[in-house]
């Protein structure tokens, strides 16, 4: 299976070549969408070709998610701790987005190695601010700290007007997502897939990974949810996260898995559909190369019976 990487390709290979060009006034000026409708834009001046202005738009929020200044709880606190005087907070932010910065290219680190780090960290901007209330409330199960909202259902944003659930506890917190697909054909594949997909949770070498199932029907934690909420055609996947999975870097692999895993599941299910039409076609294929073996010699037959040429026999006058 294919885990989805938590930097934007085509976000680090622009910031890449701004920075091995950057003495060149190059004007750039690009939009582009990603999974989940993440919108980004990016510009530079020829005037200012050492600062990078960058503009990312979010999934638009389910009525049960709270956005605080158009960004997730924490975001901006999270932006500051991830990147320090590198960037500037733009306020107002671009029209149509959500959030603008302004980096400061010349600040980079001069160590190669370093830099592309700092380089890969900013084209992570999607993890840092729809991850930042995740990332919260995983720090404080990491430490052991009570939260006060302990046991209260929180909703966080993932997909345009859809949200998975949290409910912290004191030593552990339980994520619930709601999977929702709009075709009939994805429905039956996703279905079997988070069957499959909880069933080799339970294989020895899994041990450590979280506890997970999968139902039907809404679970318990989801009591008191909205109505909207426990829609969900292909069911409920339920995580139960313990404080030896966030311990040191490990948080930031549970955070991006936990965003991203609705696009990790819709990912396989696409696959999964483009091998089984791939299948299909080529068996089509061997059906119609039999067929075309298994015709009759008649026809050949025929066809050689009528170009026979035959030779009219003349004897001789002085016979007989």
């Amino acid at each position: 299976m294919i885990l989805l990487q938590s930097h934007s390709r085509f976000l680090l290979q622009t910031l890449l070549s701004r920075v091995h060009n950057l003495e060149k006034a190059v004007e750039v000026d690009y939009n582009w969408v990603e999974f989940d409708d993440v919108r980004y834009h990016v510009q530079v001046s020829m005037k200012n070709p050492h600062l990078f202005l960058l503009s990312v738009s979010l999934p638009i929020p389910s009525a049960d998610t709270v956005f605080c200044g158009g960004l997730p709880s924490g975001a901006i606190e999270a932006i500051k701790a991830a990147y320090g005087i590198l960037v500037q907070i733009l306020d107002p932010p671009r029209d149509g987005f959500n959030l603008t910065l302004k980096l400061n290219l010349s600040k980079l680190p001069l160590d190669e190695d370093n830099r592309h780090t700092v380089l890969v960290k900013l084209a992570s901007i999607r993890e840092v601010v729809l991850g930042a209330p995740l990332r919260g409330i995983l720090k404080q199960l990491g430490s052991r700290v009570v939260a006060s909202d302990v046991n209260k259902l929180v909703a966080l944003v993932h997909r345009p007007k859809e949200s998975f659930f949290l409910v912290p506890q004191a030593e552990k917190v339980t994520v619930v997502f709601p999977m929702r697909f709009k075709d009939s054909i994805d429905i039956a594949l996703a279905t079997s897939f988070l069957q499959e997909f909880v069933e080799a949770r339970r294989t020895a070498g899994l041990n450590n990974a979280p506890p997970c199932s999968w139902s039907l029907s809404p679970p318990q934690e989801l009591k008191g949810a909205p109505s909207d909420a426990l829609s969900a055609n292909a069911g409920f996947v339920t995580f139960v996260i313990f404080t030896r999975h966030v311990e040191g870097k490990r948080v930031d692999r549970v955070i991006w898995s936990l965003s991203t895993f609705h696009a990790y599941v819709s990912y396989h299910v696409k696959c999964s559909e483009g091998f089984m039409h791939t299948r299909m076609r080529r068996r089509v294929e061997s059906l119609i190369q039999a067929l075309d073996r298994a015709k009759p010699d008649a026809i050949e037959t025929r066809r050689k019976t009528h170009s026979r040429s035959f030779k009219r026999l003349v004897g001789d006058g002085n016979s007989g």
